[in-house]
């Protein structure tokens, strides 16, 4: 008896409930073991035709598992999971590589069984030696998260030729099957003699519906589609991919790639700028329809757009001074002087969501954060949270509770400029950007900071030096995303765990060391069930938005789409919004555009 058959054996009572072609994060799959397709897709949507899309930036590899270089757009399309992920559930894996999925109750292991006839791009099947050294290499070597992610794995089970099991640490990390179905599988053999944690224009060897068929680098780089791909037919991929090439150019920044846009050199574009939808679409070829805006709406989280303060500094150690600098967001002024009054002001990080915190604490959330009282603000037990500069006397009031709340933390005016009221140091900071777009709001900031006696630069700098910067958190402050799903789990120890504030590479920007935060994603990846879940979400979101680590900004309610009216697409997005895979080129249409 093999050792694997040993433990499925010892686990058969609880496996067999929980196996089968999908594994949701809470409760049961939409689709069972027959569906044909996702209900967000057209099945029998055309093969062919090219799709060009703009980038801003620069990239110099080829590489995305490493944290080493800026990796070009679209390279996911060249690689597969064991699983793919359903975008109209909240978190919900279906068979991909692998055409089984199979865990215990507890969810301590999961085992996966390859499916047959699954290739890499050189025709070589994907086999368990491939998904062992995807593990380890990318563990080893690999990006932060997937270190973070992948270290959970202490023991691996193998039966030949394709199933295999991995057993995790214990400590009730329910979201790690999930977590290892999207580990991304690498060929082992094409890595042999090569280092992995290398920028590299040598095109990583995938099993994805696409190749990387020209690179022009740091400019742009196109893919062409497989075809007869042997995926294209699976439930999970069944009318996606549709294009025959997808190409990415980059452009110095928006404004140039939005002149791109109008020329008709790029096809399809989603609006970041509300300004520029509400009155930069009047160019000749959106006056006859041959360029076409839409507003599709969404029910993901907002994520949290901020500016953002690195706690590691001295100057902003302390929560008091980080909530008075807050203060001089004037986001009225900024939402109707450049966005025409277009954006929501985000006031939670799960904003535009069930899970974002309202109110005061439920009876759910206080038990969770009744353990860490003295160490929170009492604020966070006793007020509706409001976002810093959210002063109903407007920007003079904010501007004179920032005075009181700086003096109190030990600031004082001399001369004009705040400084410590110890040590005499003035309080200065730098702003740094890597879009030119965020330049007007970083200087609108710094403006009223300065009638705070703060002095303020705002520097741009290019691709690179950010990215370089970012990893080893050499900055005083950012403007950042943070995208965030309606499952959140082990990305969270990713962006905000004291362990993450150590660790090169993360996305804890801010340098949070707080151990409520710390619990709370802990009993995020424990919750048994939803509620259990959104309970742990909300309070995690309120000991976020009361430790004033961000300033919070803005976002929309709806994917607003441009694009050559040459497409179609499904009647209606996914839950999560605009999906481009979901598209096809309509050959009838383009014949009327080029006329």
């Amino acid at each position: 008896m093999t050792r694997l058959l040993l433990v499925l054996l010892l686990l058969a009572p609880e496996v067999a409930s929980a196996a089968g072609h999908a594994v949701a994060m809470h409760g049961q799959p939409r689709y069972g073991p027959d569906f044909g397709h996702f209900a967000y897709v057209n099945p029998d949507a055309p093969k062919g035709g090219d799709l060009v899309l703009s980038r801003v930036g620069s990239f110099d590899s080829l590489n995305p598992f490493t944290v080493k270089g800026v990796p070009a757009d679209g390279l996911d399309l060249t690689y597969q999971s064991l699983l793919r992920r359903s975008w109209d559930e909240p978190f919900t894996l279906y068979a991909l590589l692998a055409e089984r999925v199979a865990m215990p109750d507890d969810r301590g292991s999961v085992t996966f069984t390859l499916r047959p006839g699954t290739r890499f791009h050189d025709g070589s099947p994907v086999t368990v030696d491939d998904v062992l050294f995807s593990l380890e290499i990318l563990r080893d070597s690999g990006r932060p998260n997937h270190r973070f992610y992948y270290r959970e794995v202490v023991e691996v089970v193998r039966d030949e030729p394709r199933t295999v099991t991995f057993v995790f640490r214990p400590g009730g990390n329910r979201e790690l099957p999930l977590i290892l179905g999207l580990m991304p599988i690498l060929s082992k053999a094409s890595w042999q003699g090569r280092r992995f944690d290398a920028t590299t224009y040598e095109p990583i060897l995938g099993t994805g519906p696409y190749r990387i068929d020209e690179v022009d680098p740091g400019r742009g780089i196109s893919y062409r589609r497989i075809v007869g791909h042997w995926s294209e037919a699976l439930p999970a991929a069944r009318g996606q991919h549709n294009f025959d090439r997808i190409r990415y150019d980059y452009y110095r920044d928006a404004a140039a790639a939005f002149e791109a846009f109008k020329a008709g050199q790029v096809d399809l574009r989603a609006e970041p700028d509300p300004r520029r939808w509400a009155i930069g679409y009047d160019f000749p070829a959106a006056a006859r329809g041959d360029v076409v805006r839409t507003e599709r709406p969404h029910g993901r989280p907002s994520g949290m757009y901020g500016l953002v303060f690195n706690t590691r500094r001295p100057i902003f150690a302390d929560r008091r001074v980080r909530h008075a600098l807050g203060q001089a967001f004037d986001f009225a002024w900024i939402n109707r002087t450049y966005f025409h009054d277009a954006y929501a002001r985000t006031a939670s990080y799960f904003d535009n969501s069930e899970l974002a915190a309202k109110g005061l604490p439920s009876p759910a959330e206080l038990p969770l954060l009744a353990p860490f009282r003295e160490r929170l603000p009492p604020a966070l037990f006793e007020k509706v949270y409001l976002p810093p500069g959210a002063n109903p006397r407007g920007l003079r009031g904010a501007l004179r509770d920032a005075r009181r709340d700086l003096a109190a933390a030990g600031w004082e005016i001399r001369d004009l400029r705040l400084v410590d009221r110890a040590t005499g140091t003035a309080m200065r900071f730098e702003i740094m950007l890597a879009r030119r777009e965020d330049e007007r709001l970083a200087l609108a900031f710094a403006r009223n900071l300065e009638r705070l006696g703060v002095e303020v630069a705002v520097r741009t700098v290019d691709t690179a030096q950010y990215q370089e910067r970012l990893a080893g958190y050499d900055f005083d402050m950012i403007v950042n995303t943070w995208g965030l799903s309606l499952s959140p789990g082990n990305e969270q120890a990713f962006y905000w765990s004291s362990a993450s504030a150590a660790a090169a590479g993360t996305r804890n920007y801010p340098g949070i060391r707080e151990p409520a935060v710390d619990a709370l994603i802990a009993a995020i990846t424990a919750a048994p069930d939803r509620a259990g879940l959104v309970a742990a979400v909300r309070a995690l979101d309120r000991v976020l938005l009361w430790g004033d680590y961000v300033v919070p900004l803005y976002h929309l309610t709806s994917d607003r789409v441009a694009h050559w009216n040459k497409f179609g697409y499904p009647a209606a997005p996914p839950l999560y919004g605009f999906r481009p895979e979901t598209w096809w080129y309509d050959a009838a249409k383009a014949e009327v555009i080029e006329e």
